[in-house]
């Protein structure tokens, strides 16, 4: 059957997408001893690709006690009938609670859209909001690149994403930060909506309090959205250091999750944002999908109004990343060629270290291919940055980027980058 361009467009493999098939296909190939040592007693297989949240002892049980709990108290009712798409009107109130209490806000429940995940409320907002209009075509503006990739699928249209080149600020040692470009931001035409996680995916960069004043100006110039995405944030699960607040503001949505608290594969977040943004998700959840699971949604208030996810988060989450990036930069600083000129993007935790390895010889593909010849897997750079061969500054630098997750164990971290010192070595030297 021919799919329309629509389906062509979502129906087609992403480059990570693709990266991750090869994972499965490599990593499953029984020569291989299925993730484990082959018959040749060669390496095993190590994966510094995922975006999983680690598994943590601490978190698991507490998700499994309150999941316990939900399905005592409630099977019935949260399982065996439909629900409001808003939500259910516990976890709804629980969240209207929670950060009322928390950020002196005072929303109600006309403010908030529970749904199945951050990426699935952000393309709800991004179908809502950008596509064809009466006076042409507006477009989903991610204000900084790198970001996270799954935003590269969120429109139906072709070219209905354009990605802003960032600054680079090099810092001490083997540091550097990608800077916003307000006025690149400003000048982008056929803006339907904005688009930005905060921590980022990959760098972990939060953005700091003038970026935000200066994004949530062009949002009011131009009429249109800001959507935060705060899945590696504050108020959880605090993976990264924020250094500011989600904000409240007519022109700004929201967007949380459980996912990074434990939870990836129960599909759940929610948006909290204007009443009249909120509506228009709300009828698209209402017109696709009825409602987001309601089981877990009990679960989730349960959390909240017992302030099981302020404990996890202060007690275990955060102490945990923060302590694999404090192990992984001593790893790098130890291990990787002093002859190689690497930078790191500075933060403090997060789930990923995204490495700049500035060298005409290096490409993030030919690295991808090296390190899985050594059994390793990582993610290259290219595809955090959206069409990046568009622009000379990035065809030069996303293939120069790797991202690094943070989430297997210490001891996967540090065979990971005695390998990728290994492969960088034979790269260069083959040049």
């Amino acid at each position: 059957m021919e799919l329309s361009l629509r389906g062509a467009k979502m129906g087609g493999l992403s480059g990570i997408r693709s990266i991750m098939e090869d994972i499965a296909l490599a990593s499953a190939d029984p020569s291989d001893g299925r993730g484990g040592r082959d018959g040749r007693g060669g390496r095993q297989w190590l994966n510094l690709s995922p975006g999983n949240p680690a598994a943590i002892p601490e978190v698991t049980e507490t998700w499994r006690r309150l999941q316990q709990e939900a399905m005592d108290h409630g099977f019935a009712e949260s399982s065996g009938r439909y629900g409001p798409s808003r939500g259910t009107d516990g976890l709804v109130d629980a969240i209207v609670r929670y950060f009322n209490s928390r950020y002196g806000w005072a929303i109600g429940p006309e403010n908030v859209l529970v749904g199945a995940g951050c990426q699935m409320l952000a393309f709800m907002a991004t179908t809502v909001f950008t596509g064809p209009y009466g006076d042409g075509h507006r477009r989903l503006v991610l204000p900084s690149v790198p970001d996270y990739t799954g935003y590269q699928g969120l429109s139906l249209d072709q070219g209905g994403i354009v990605g802003v080149d960032p600054g680079i600020e090099l810092e001490e040692g083997r540091y550097f930060r990608y800077a916003f470009d307000l006025e690149a931001v400003r000048r982008q035409d056929s803006m339907g909506m904005m688009l930005l996680s905060s921590p980022g995916n990959p760098t972990g960069r939060s953005i700091g309090a003038r970026d935000l004043a200066g994004l949530i100006a062009i949002a009011e110039e131009r009429d249109v959205p800001l959507v935060l995405d705060h899945a590696y944030g504050e108020p959880f699960p605090g993976v990264a250091q924020t250094s500011v607040d989600p904000p409240l503001h007519p022109r700004v949505i929201n967007l949380f999750t459980l996912s990074k608290a434990g939870l990836p594969g129960e599909r759940l977040g929610f948006a909290v944002g204007p009443p009249d943004a909120i509506d228009a998700m709300l009828s698209f959840t209402a017109n696709s999908h009825l409602h987001a699971p309601q089981l877990i949604q009990a679960t989730a208030a349960l959390a909240l109004n017992g302030g099981h996810l302020d404990t996890l988060t202060s007690e275990v989450i955060r102490p945990y990343y923060r302590r694999r990036r404090q192990v992984a930069e001593k790893l790098l600083h130890e291990i990787l060629p002093e002859s190689v000129d690497w930078r790191l993007h500075s933060t403090e935790g997060g789930m990923f270290a995204w490495l700049w390895i500035d060298h005409d010889w290096f490409d993030d593909l030919a690295v991808y291919e090296a390190l899985k010849r050594r059994r390793v897997f990582i993610v290259p750079g290219r595809h955090f940055f959206v069409r990046p061969f568009d622009s000379p500054f990035l065809a030069r630098h996303a293939t120069r980027c790797i991202r690094l997750s943070l989430s297997p164990d210490e001891s996967v971290i540090a065979e990971g980058i005695g390998r990728l010192a290994e492969a960088l070595e034979e790269i260069r030297d083959a040049h």
